[in-house]
């Protein structure tokens, strides 16, 4: 994972002082589908998989997939990034992201890293 080989501090830090990190499972798709993905990038997302929650997308959580219509219609995100963004927002939790669309929407639980 490139902020483990290029030794991100800052994400690493972020990422230890959490009180709560989780991934949202389109974010797990997105990463292991990734075509360049090596061996040891994907060994390094599975360890890191089983020590967060993964948020999935359940079509009973209504106050998901209302946040999720409302980031797609509001800011035309691509499904799978109002999915992410969403996600981050009902688990009230904060995005660290360096996707520089996603940073362009000023949202205050959106973040680089």
């Amino acid at each position: 994972m490139r902020f483990y080989k290029n030794n991100n501090k800052n994400l690493v830090h972020k990422l230890n002082n959490a009180e709560y990190v989780c991934v949202s499972v389109i974010s797990k798709i997105e990463f292991l589908a990734f075509p360049q993905i090596t061996r040891n990038d994907k060994e390094i997302f599975n360890n890191f998989l089983k020590i967060v929650d993964i948020i999935d997308l359940q079509s009973s959580d209504e106050i998901l997939i209302d946040s999720i219509i409302h980031l797609r219609q509001e800011y035309k995100l691509k499904l799978p990034d109002a999915i992410i963004v969403a996600t981050a927002k009902v688990s009230d939790s904060i995005l660290l992201t360096r996707d520089k669309e996603l940073l362009k929407l000023s949202l205050n639980y959106v973040e680089s890293f």
